[in-house]
């Protein structure tokens, strides 16, 4: 298959076209298989096998009987383990690169970029491996003992986005491997190669066989194989990353067996500017923000307040930064902004720049859909800007997922802080400001589980990432609080004889 891509892989090998399922490369039990479709020209490249429920069982009982063993490794081992698949993933970066461009449109230098980010994962995880530490106390009652141990949960399932594949399972196998879970994952139906590749090279790394599976599925199939992955008895962590709306979904059917989970779901992120703020600052922060991967990142910039003394010089500022992308197809040389990776996301786009132009909103840049236009057949939307947004209009309600960035005008901190927490959503705040006062009291103020101040995106594998409200609960990355998610905490009391 590899010989018949739309690419060349220097490593031919890491392209998989099939399930792994306890080590083995498998077709879906049906034999179906689904396309996978380019988004940088809407042309279908590859297929993935299609997954369905039939395949759940077999699957979670391999991880369940890999577990018994891969439980009791030394903590050591798993690190090593970790540290060579991170050393083989670096050697196979560009050609990990390239499936990723071809899977969601990103510009290839941004998926370089998405493996450097995720290879922190796999180098903080295997150091957290030999860290995890339990306790010991002198309780109230004499001759008594206190104990508590940390034990892997068991099979954890991953249900995971396309917008970043490779560092949504690094940092999600990441923290389970290390704590001696094995895993499952259900990779999007965009981007099942990139996430098959990953599993191919953790084998070769050492990974024993059902310690890490791949079970691919189509969109049509996804909702029914998640459901019977996250009801199977044996499974008792699902890590989820995804829309709200879904995740709600997750964490009910989870409950029916009490199971443990970790939600990162939907951002609409405020981004503050105050008349004192560096605007070239600001402004820079907000580019890679905004625009990375055509708008399409759950901690994105999606509400854009700026303050009224520096409003205008700032649209000026972002308007003149954004006519320098360039649009084209990801692996074209020296594109900035590709495709949206899905059609559905335009569709989603105009309804918002046609909702704020009603409502009194201007376009002051793009504002309009590319694709099926002369000479772009892939899902393409024009960077856009809007001044004059307002509270009400879609864009300040949903998250866009698109490049259409609205910008609002505000006079006072205590009004900028109201609309920034006017949503169900916390997940991640942003404010620049040379005060230091205000500093302190946007961080206690805004309302998200992680605040960048003076900074634009702050996600990496030494930092705790996760939100409040609903967008979701629990950790990934960060020292402790993430490999915890995967671990239960058992108490031991000894009593004693003849001591204190």
């Amino acid at each position: 298959m590899a010989d018949k891509l739309p690419f060349k892989l220097n490593n031919p090998n890491i392209f998989k076209t099939q399930a792994l399922v306890n080590g083995e490369w498998v077709d879906s039990k049906s034999g179906k298989k689904f396309d996978v479709v380019d988004p940088g020209n809407g042309k279908v490249w590859a297929q993935a096998p299609d997954c369905t429920p039939d395949d759940t069982d077999a699957t979670v009982k391999a991880a369940h009987e890999a577990f018994q063993t891969f439980k009791k490794s030394n903590p050591k081992t798993r690190a090593q383990c970790l540290l060579k698949w991170d050393q083989l993933i670096r050697d196979n970066r560009d050609d990990l690169a390239k499936i990723v461009t071809y899977e969601t449109g990103k510009p290839l230098a941004e998926s370089q970029g998405e493996l450097d980010y995720a290879l922190g994962f796999t180098w903080w995880f295997a150091g957290e491996a030999e860290r995890v530490q339990g306790t010991i106390q002198t309780p109230s009652a004499p001759n008594r003992r206190v104990f508590t141990v940390k034990q892997p949960i068991g099979v954890a399932v991953a249900l995971v986005p396309w917008n970043f594949p490779i560092a949504m399972i690094l940092r999600k196998a990441g923290a389970a491997l290390a704590a001696g879970c094995t895993m499952i994952v259900k990779p999007s139906p965009e981007t099942p190669f990139s996430v098959l590749s990953l599993a191919y090279l953790a084998q070769e790394a050492g990974f024993a066989k059902g310690v890490f599976s791949v079970l691919p599925t189509s969109l049509a199939n996804t909702p029914a194989l998640s459901e019977s992955l996250c009801r199977h008895p044996l499974v008792k962590k699902v890590t989820f990353t995804g829309s709200t709306r879904v995740g709600k979904l997750v964490a009910k059917i989870c409950s029916d067996g009490l199971k443990k989970c970790t939600l990162e779901l939907g951002g609409n992120c405020p981004f503050l500017v105050f008349d004192d703020a560096n605007l070239e600052q600001a402004a820079n922060a907000l580019m890679a923000l905004k625009w990375r991967h055509a708008g399409q990142a759950c901690i994105t910039a999606n509400r854009v307040y700026v303050q009224k003394g520096v409003y205008s010089k700032f649209t000026e500022i972002l308007s003149e930064k954004t006519k320098a992308l360039k649009i084209g197809h990801g692996a074209t040389e020296g594109t900035t902004l590709g495709p949206v990776t899905t059609d559905r996301s335009l569709d989603k786009a105009e309804a918002q720049v046609a909702d704020a132009e009603k409502q009194g909103g201007k376009v002051v840049l793009g504002g309009k859909k590319l694709h099926g236009t002369e000479g772009y057949e892939g899902y393409f939307f024009e960077p856009t800007i809007i001044t004059g947004a307002k509270e009400g209009m879609l864009i300040s309600r949903e998250e866009t997922f698109a490049p259409v960035l609205a910008l609002f005008e505000f006079a006072e901190e205590k009004e900028a802080v109201g609309w920034a927490n006017d949503t169900s959503m916390g997940l991640a705040s942003y404010f620049f400001t040379k005060d230091v006062d205000r500093t302190w009291r946007l961080l206690e103020d805004l309302e998200a589980g992680m605040i960048g101040m003076n900074t634009g995106n702050a996600s990496a594998a030494e930092s705790p990432f996760g939100g409040i409200k609903e967008s979701g609960y629990g950790k990934e990355s960060g020292k402790d609080v993430a490999i915890q998610e995967y671990m239960v905490t058992k108490t031991g009391t000894l009593t004693l004889s003849g001591h204190y």
